[in-house]
């Protein structure tokens, strides 16, 4: 698994349609719904008739801890769902990635989010290690 400054991803040996089986099995397992589900690939062939591989965006919610952060920060409603895309790279292999929400809450400035963002951070590395 490789990290950036704002997400971790990485390369998996599965189907475009396996991953986003398995990531919404595994974010499941770590207390998370999927609330929203985007297919990029097909809203942009109908609104722009453009073509690109298949991309998938999993708006994943853990009720709990979205909670604990909307009672600390109401605006922070904002950032949430936490991200998670599966998608296909030029190679024809499968990406799944998260979104880092320590990283993203780091732009609130509210050093009481802090504990929740790590929480969430390590529930979402669980999820993108197992997949």
């Amino acid at each position: 698994m490789e990290s950036t400054k704002y997400a971790f991803r990485k390369t998996v040996v599965l189907t475009h349609e396996e991953a986003v089986l398995k990531v919404t099995e595994e974010l499941k397992k770590e207390g998370f719904g999927v609330l929203t589900e985007i297919d990029v690939q097909a809203t942009l062939k109908k609104k722009i008739d453009v073509d690109i591989r298949k991309y998938r965006i999993l708006g994943a919610c853990n009720p709990p801890n979205a909670y604990k952060a909307l009672s600390v920060e109401p605006d922070i409603g904002l950032m949430l769902p936490c991200n998670v895309v599966v998608y296909e790279a030029e190679d024809g292999s499968v990406i799944v990635a998260a979104v880092d929400p320590v990283a993203s809450m780091m732009a609130v400035g509210n050093s009481d989010l802090e504990p929740t963002a790590q929480e969430i951070r390590a529930r979402l590395r669980r999820v993108i290690e197992a997949v």
